[in-house]
């Protein structure tokens, strides 16, 4: 589940009843596609943001960032140039899709499908159907891919042997947190991590420092203490 509020979005995990759990993705901005799990349940990715065509992947159920770019030209800041957004919006946000295992693949505008090794870090693009920006892109349970374009064609791309889930990864989370304490804000009271640092609520409450190179939400959290503590 995703919910945003004050330049972050939170990825929020829950039990099947729905009840919160407290280990919590942070994501920089809104705007974020919902996030694919992949078949074995290995890794989660997230295509976003609202100013950008970010791509994030991360392992589970360590919730470690393992892939961070951005799709297409970086935001060159607001305003922003006419050509810019339209290439941006060239984009889809339905365009990723798990394969194989440590697969992930990427539909792009100009109709080709990059495949992505998320252990090497290494990408292969395919021109299985270039020359039509792609629309959207899935997996199915049988293994195939299954491509549209902005052409208005619909296609089979590729087939490969999907993994089972492994329960072990979902237990693994589940024993490395607690429910959420139904009283009270839940932003105030989640275990968050970005991939690479983590907060829990004690130390979210004392960060009055930052640079331009944080997170927007961390430079917020860190001007609302200190004006808290002014007050």
């Amino acid at each position: 589940m995703l919910c945003s509020d004050q330049g972050a979005t939170l990825c929020v995990f829950a039990k099947p009843d729905q009840t919160m759990l407290r280990r919590a993705l942070i994501l920089d901005a809104d705007g974020y596609a919902a996030p694919i799990f992949s078949p074995d349940g290995r890794y989660l990715a997230i295509r976003g943001n609202a100013y950008e065509n970010s791509l994030e992947i991360f392992e589970f159920p360590s919730l470690h960032r393992v892939v961070a770019m951005i799709l297409g030209e970086p935001s060159p800041g607001y305003p922003y140039p006419d050509e810019w957004l339209e290439h941006k919006e060239s984009w889809s946000r339905h365009n990723i899709a798990f394969g194989a295992p440590g697969k992930l693949w990427v539909g792009t505008p100009d109709g080709t499908l990059v495949e992505v090794d998320i252990d090497s870090q290494q990408a292969v693009e395919h021109n299985l159907l270039a020359g039509s920006r792609v629309t959207a892109l899935c997996a199915t349970g049988a293994g195939n891919l299954v491509v549209a374009t902005a052409a208005g064609e619909l296609a089979l791309a590729t087939a490969f042997a999907r993994a089972q889930l492994d329960p072990a990864l979902v237990q693994a989370f589940l024993d490395s947190t607690v429910e959420v304490v139904k009283d009270g804000d839940p932003w105030e009271t989640l275990d968050l991590t970005d991939g690479t640092q983590s907060w829990t609520p004690g130390d979210r409450a004392t960060v009055t420092d930052t640079t331009d190179a944080d997170p927007t939400w961390l430079q917020l959290t860190a001007a609302i203490n200190n004006a808290r503590g002014q007050s």
